[in-house]
This record gives structure tokens, C-alpha cells and sequence, in this order.
């Protein structure tokens, strides 16, 4: 079974399996006092900037929460897209565990605008209001469009002008830089943002999300916050292990697995959109292909690949799935795929 239901689905890299057993048999100080969790933050310096700080977590739930509960106070609030991962597909984790309320915005293509800080901006100092905060961006956006460093700094700077702090959830921060052909640090701390919720399993590693502090004065007791949700790992160098063999190195592992994964969705985007009853309906920017066909074609390609369902159709004949590319997903599979999809059609 060939999938394109997820990057999750990807198994470890190889060079991140080797760095996870490279990392020795050997007794080592535990919950972050090693040697390899200080070589991570050296890395993330360079990366990010001098003032960055990295704390290692297990899932990219985790690195939201922990980010955003320590970016707000009790009576906080942060800003959304109505499709934020956040709002839609955390079990509702920021309100259960941090106490934070979302207010989602509309976004036809997932992606934030000033016009969102403008809209909550005058509930601020509103006693009977949730105090609007924090506003969290998605970069790769749920929809899989890419923000470009001026929309991100837009926002940015219309958030901090009315004291709110920026949050960027990053599962896909890989991807977007290697689409935009940026470094990481260009597309987050230079346009503003001030706590990124870095993510590793979807680009190659497996338990290895981080939250990338890089404003230190955005942020309060996120030690204590990461302990309290249950996001510190004892063993916490068998992440730092992970999160490395991605970052280190002139041509670092992250870029090298996002662009293949862009290449390949953009390879599938351009077969299938050419195929009969196939509409592509949102702009293939990153390692993701959204695209409306018939029920019954969607059902026949599931007897050989696997992908999700993302939506309605434009009728009740119609559905709206999502294919998805990972660092492994060969260009033989892509071929396949359009080669069925265009028989079946």
C-alpha cells in the first residue's frame, strides 16, 4: 500500500537513526543536563540568533501548549485561523490544559492577516473579555499554503504594536523554508516571531518537537510549564540526538527531506491537475496537493493507496481529499499514483 495520507506516517531517517545510536550505551545526566542538550543549543544559536533558547518536547501538541501557556497569562487568549491545528485537531489541549481560550478567524487560505489583531485588538482592558494576547501563525499553513517573510512580519509588527506576541506553530517550518528557499531564522525571528514550536517527527525524526524561544521577554516559567504538561523527557538527550542530526551541518538534513518532499508534491500536483475530473483547489506551495474528485474515484484509488479526506465536494458526488508527500515518498510512487488515478478516470 502506497500512502500519501501523512508525513507522519514517514519512518526516522537514517542519519537520524544514526545520531539516536550514536548516542552510546553510556550513563549520561538526565532531563537535560547533558552534553548533547548543550550542543543543541549552540546549534539553535546559530540558527536562530543569539537570543534564542530550545527546550526539547515529545510532540508538536506538547510544544503548543507548553509555548502558548507560557506566553500567556491565566486570563489569556490567542488569535487563529478557524483551520489552526490548534483549534481543530488538539482535543481542544490549549483550553484543557493551558486554560487558553482560541478565537478563530476566518481565512479562506489559512493564513493570518493584520486584519485579525485589528478585529480583537478593542477587547483588550474588556473585563468581560478574554484578553486576546498572543496570536499563533501555522507556517506550513493546514491548508498548505506558505506565509512569505513580509506577511509574517506583518502581522508580527501589528501584533506587537498593540502588546500582543507571536506564536508560530512550525510542524512544517522545514518545508516552508525550503519552499520560500530561506533559512529558518529568515522566515521567524527576523520577521518577528517570538516563540516557534519547532517540529522534527514530520521531517524525519520521531518524539522530537521543540519549543524555539526567541524573544526570552515573551515568555514566563516555561521550564515549569514544560515539566507541569508532562513534556519533559528524562532521557532528554535521545531527542537532542534527533533534533540535531537535523539541524547541524552547512547543508542540514531538514532542508535536504523538505525539498524533496515539495519537489515530489509538486510533481503530483502537476499530473493529477492534467487528469479529467481532478480539481486542484488550493496552491501546492509546499509538500501537500488538495483537490476535489468523485466520490467513487477517490474510493477505487483506496484500494492501492492511502490518503485523507479533507472535506465536501462542490457536490454530494464530490469530496476534497489531501495527498501528501514525505522525505521518503520515492518518485516511483508519485508516478504510480497519477498513472492509476488517470486510468480509473
Amino acid at each position: 500500500m502506497i500512502q500519501l495520507a501523512s508525513d507522519n506516517y514517514a519512518p526516522l531517517h537514517p542519519e537520524v537513526l544514526e545520531a539516536l545510536a550514536a548516542v552510546g550505551s553510556e550513563p549520561a545526566p538526565a532531563y537535560g543536563a547533558d552534553p548533547l542538550t548543550a550542543s543543541l543549543a549552540d546549534v539553535v544559536r546559530l540558527t536562530f540568533g543569539e537570543r534564542a533558547q530550545v527546550y526539547p518536547v515529545l510532540t508538536g501538541t506538547g510544544a503548543n501548549v507548553v509555548a502558548l501557556t507560557s506566553m500567556l497569562p491565566r486570563w489569556g487568549a490567542v488569535i487563529a485561523t478557524e483551520h489552526a491545528h490548534l483549534h481543530t485537531d488538539e482535543n481542544g489541549a490549549p483550553e484543557r490544559v493551558g486554560g487558553i481560550k482560541v478565537l478563530p478567524v476566518p481565512a479562506a487560505d489559512a493564513r493570518l492577516t493584520p486584519a485579525a489583531i485589528e478585529r480583537y485588538a478593542a477587547d483588550l482592558g474588556d473585563v468581560h473579555r478574554a484578553q486576546p494576547l498572543a496570536v499563533s501563525l501555522t507556517q506550513v499553513t493546514e491548508l498548505g499554503t506558505v506565509y512569505t517573510p513580509e506577511e509574517v512580519r506583518a502581522v508580527a509588527e501589528a501584533a506587537h504594536a498593540v502588546g500582543m506576541a507571536v506564536h508560530m506553530d512550525g510542524s512544517r517550518l522545514a518545508n516552508a523554508a525550503a519552499s520560500l528557499g530561506l533559512s529558518l531564522r529568515e522566515i521567524t525571528a527576523d520577521c518577528g516571531v517570538d516563540v516557534v514550536s519547532f517540529g522534527g517527527t514530520k521531517n524525519g525524526a520521531a518524539l522530537a518537537e521543540a519549543v524555539l524561544v526567541l524573544n526570552p521577554d515573551a515568555v514566563s516559567g516555561v521550564e515549569m510549564v514544560r515539566k507541569a504538561s508532562m513534556q519533559l523527557a528524562s532521557k532528554q538527550r535521545y531527542v537532542a540526538a534527533q533534533l540535531l542530526a537535523l539541524l547541524s551541518g552547512p547543508d542540514p538534513l531538514w532542508r535536504r527531506n523538505a525539498t524533496h518532499a515539495n519537489a515530489m508534491a509538486r510533481r503530483l500536483r502537476e499530473a493529477s491537475s492534467a487528469v479529467a475530473g481532478v480539481l486542484v483547489t488550493q496552491p501546492t506551495e509546499a509538500n501537500v496537493v488538495f483537490a476535489t474528485v468523485p466520490r467513487t474515484l477517490a474510493a477505487a484509488l483506496r484500494e492501492e493507496f492511502t490518503f485523507y479526506d479533507w472535506g465536501p465536494g462542490e457536490d454530494p458526488e464530490r469530496v476534497e481529499v489531501r495527498w501528501m508527500c514525505s522525505w521518503d515518498t520515492p518518485r516511483e510512487d508519485v508516478d504510480a499514483f497519477t498513472r492509476r488515478l488517470a486510468a480509473l478516470a
